[in-house]
């Protein structure tokens, strides 16, 4: 049985991936994490409401997240749009 790292080394011809995210890659997931976690806010919200019919507070919780949600990505785009003009 051959392992994903060894058929991918036989495939690409690229250096020897070593299991560790780039510095670059990190660098954008810091950048994404407001985003991320507001997504997983949003999400915790409605998974609280699935076996059962949302209250008020709950529709209130939810709209609240969608609006982080969505304050977030705009917020990203609009960073990724600076850096990209800069």
């Amino acid at each position: 049985m051959k392992t994903i790292a060894a058929l991918q080394a036989a495939v690409t011809a690229a250096a020897p991936f070593d299991g560790e995210p780039s510095d670059a890659e990190l660098d954008a997931i810091e950048t994404e994490m407001p985003a991320i976690l507001a997504d997983v806010d949003l999400l915790d919200a409605q998974i609280m409401t699935i076996d059962r019919t949302p209250t008020e507070l709950d529709e209130r919780r939810i709209r609240r997240a969608r609006r982080r949600v969505l304050a977030a990505r705009r917020d990203l785009a609009n960073t990724s749009a600076a850096g990209a003009v800069a």
